[in-house]
């Protein structure tokens, strides 16, 4: 899972705790930042193909497809491929998925009922 990363140690639990049933549920899953957090992508791949990873899927944990993943993330997909000699595939970002609008209709049923109970 790919999260953009902030300097604010916040963001990222707020990340990595929306994370954790993901990574306790999936074998080899790990939350990399595109900047600023740590491991970074780069980090991530490098050290997984080391250890003999050769392909790899990047699920964005974004809303939609801005500039960050029509661009700067490809590029990055890229260089690390050529470098590592692996084959990267970049997922559509999560918030595509129509179970995360369900997800977000829940949440929103769970806090009206509770704000008018």
């Amino acid at each position: 899972m790919l999260a953009h990363g902030s300097s604010d140690a916040k963001w990222c639990t707020t990340f990595e705790k929306l994370a954790a049933p993901t990574l306790s549920a999936i074998p080899d899953s790990v939350v990399a930042y595109m900047e600023l957090s740590q491991p970074s992508l780069a980090e991530v791949v490098a050290d997984r193909s080391a250890k003999g990873c050769s392909d790899f899927v990047v699920l964005p944990l974004f809303l939609a497809a801005g500039r960050h993943l029509r661009r700067d993330v490809p590029a990055m997909i890229a260089a690390l491929e050529e470098e590592h000699r692996v084959s990267i595939q970049l997922a559509p970002p999560i918030g595509e998925s129509p179970q995360l609008g369900d997800a977000i209709r829940s949440v929103v049923e769970d806090t009206l009922e509770t704000s008018h109970g």
